[in-house]
């Protein structure tokens, strides 16, 4: 089929003889110009690709109009499958990735509030800590730093109110980045 010692004159020759053939086929299938010459290149690229499978048993013409074939189908299926969903369905799917901006911009704010976290005192820290990313009760932070509930309740307090000054936050925007 190819000549592997002159690959580029084999391939111009096949694609001579063989591109109106294709085009014709696919642009009959498609209905659409852009599509039939998009998917003229692919199945010339299929055809490289595959050259080995070639097994002689039917002529060349046959074969490249073969894959012309597969080809079209493989677009029949894809175009059909978006047709099911209109464009307004996929421009409603919320991407839940984040751009590298976002990224970094996250890490940045984790990364102060961590800062700010480990600059109160030991017992503020393990309250924020149990009380606002852990989310325990008031009860099992109690329980855990072993003090009465009132305690936990005023400390836990106090150390939002140094944590808000030192990050210049409100309340929900502490806990909505330390997560």
């Amino acid at each position: 089929m190819l000549d592997k010692d002159n690959l580029d004159e084999s391939i111009e020759i096949i694609y001579n003889k063989y591109y109106r053939d294709v085009y014709k086929f696919l642009i009959c299938f498609t209905g659409n110009q852009n599509d039939a010459e998009d998917l003229t290149q692919d199945v010339f690229i299929r055809l490289l690709q595959s050259q080995s499978k070639f097994n002689k048993q039917c002529t060349l013409k046959t074969w490249i109009l073969s894959i012309a074939k597969h080809a079209a189908i493989d677009y029949h299926r894809k175009k059909r499958f978006y047709a099911v969903f209109k464009d307004s369905f996929f421009k409603q799917l919320v991407s839940n990735r984040k751009i590298p901006d976002e990224i970094l911009q996250d890490n940045e704010r984790t990364k102060v509030l961590q800062q700010a976290i480990q600059s109160l005192k030991p017992t503020y820290r393990s309250i924020v800590i149990l009380r606002g990313i852990n989310e325990f009760s008031i009860k099992e932070t109690a329980t855990i730093l072993q003090c009465n509930e009132a305690k936990v309740k005023v400390d836990y307090h106090r150390a939002l109110k140094v944590l808000r000054k030192k990050l210049n936050l409100s309340i929900e925007e502490v806990f909505e980045n330390a997560k």
